[in-house]
């Protein structure tokens, strides 16, 4: 008895410490930076795309990154190929079909017309553009980028000075 007590108590304590990135929308994301301004991370996928499945499933389920993702950023979760308008800026972004497919005029724009998927766009506070991070990334990495712009570390240090100073908690 006392063994599935301590196996119960376990796995409840195992689904307390696991934490999951809470997604927003593009129009939400912008929304809560007018009240709390924050970096927003956009992760740009295709529901057909291997590597963005490896993402969610290898990057974005992991708990250091849900956790500071969560704190340091409003994620947004962004369909390139979705067929919703959405009005940001004083324009109305909407989907242009391409044949099979199709593509939605604000992920042209966020990837600068060079679509690659999965695509990490990093933007601040004021909805510029300060990377572009295109293919999967291992979470022990993209730590690295999530901290080095989420700190404004980019500012006034380079990567090079800046990741090899860094301490990954991955270690």
């Amino acid at each position: 008895m006392k063994i599935y007590l301590l196996l119960g108590t376990f796995l409840i304590s195992l689904s307390l410490s696991a934490q999951e990135v809470k997604w927003y929308s593009f129009e939400e994301a912008v929304a809560l930076n007018k009240k709390e301004p924050r970096k927003i991370m956009v992760d740009v996928y295709t529901s057909w795309c291997k590597y963005c499945k490896d993402m969610d499933n290898n990057t974005f389920s992991n708990r250091i990154i849900a956790e500071y993702l969560n704190t340091a950023y409003y994620p947004v979760k962004f369909d390139a190929e979705q067929k919703g308008e959405i009005s940001f800026n004083n324009y109305t972004y909407k989907y242009v079909a391409q044949g099979n497919r199709g593509i939605h005029e604000l992920a042209y724009v966020l990837l600068q017309g060079q679509m690659s998927y999965p695509s990490t766009v990093f933007l601040n506070e004021s909805f510029e553009i300060i990377h572009i991070q295109k293919g999967f990334v291992e979470p022990v990495f993209f730590d690295q980028i999530l901290k080095f712009i989420g700190g404004s570390h980019y500012l006034n240090t380079s990567w090079e000075t800046w990741s090899n100073s860094y301490k990954s908690p991955f270690k």
